[in-house]
């Protein structure tokens, strides 16, 4: 249960109902999963002022408005491997209003936008597709013992330091295979 629970109107009418039937607070409590002062502070309102509307300004003020929100979306979608703090760098560059990294994130993330690390992809022409196709279709008929003996390694990870350098990129989920989320990467600088 969470520190700050936010009812919608159908659920206060209903507690509210409730109440003025006579059933106690530790019963709706109990029945609707909710902390006493909720409960406590609902009935204290709708007493007060007869009604169960949230008062206009409730809660701390927003750092940014739609706007700015509109502005980090866009820039983020359009250089995905920046950072949360280049991002605020920029929006303080570009309206002058400072917020921290995590704001970022937050705002990053109600546009449906998170930090993950991109597909990594070969860098392959078309003539190397062809060529694959091809080897792939001479093989398709091996049975599991031949297969065993396969090894990948264009699609490997091999790495001698303890620092893997990973980098992020903002992205929606279930779009990490699209073109402009996958970064092509020759690391053997061999033949492909």
């Amino acid at each position: 249960m969470s520190n700050h629970q936010r009812l919608d109107d159908g659920m206060r009418w209903r507690i509210v109902g409730r109440l003025e039937e006579g059933q106690s607070q530790v019963q709706i409590c109990r029945e609707f999963n909710l902390t006493p002062t909720v409960v406590c502070n609902l009935w204290k309102q709708i007493q007060d002022t007869g009604s169960i509307e949230r008062k206009p300004g409730e809660g701390r003020p927003r750092a940014t408005t739609a706007t700015e929100d509109r502005y980090l979306s866009i820039i983020a979608r359009h250089y995905r491997g920046a950072t949360a703090s280049q991002l605020s760098r920029d929006l303080y560059a570009a309206t002058a209003t400072r917020v921290s990294r995590v704001t970022v994130s937050k705002r990053l993330h109600e546009t449906g936008l998170f930090a993950r690390r991109p597909a990594v992809s070969v860098p392959l022409t078309s003539t190397n597709r062809k060529v694959r196709l091809v080897w792939c279709r001479e093989h398709r008929d091996w049975c599991m013992d031949q297969w065993e003996t396969v090894l990948f390694t264009d699609e490997s990870r091999f790495s001698l330091n303890t620092d893997s350098r990973r980098t992020f990129i903002w992205r929606e989920p279930g779009t990490r295979y699209l073109p402009s989320n996958v970064r092509e990467i020759d690391h053997y600088g061999g033949r492909v």
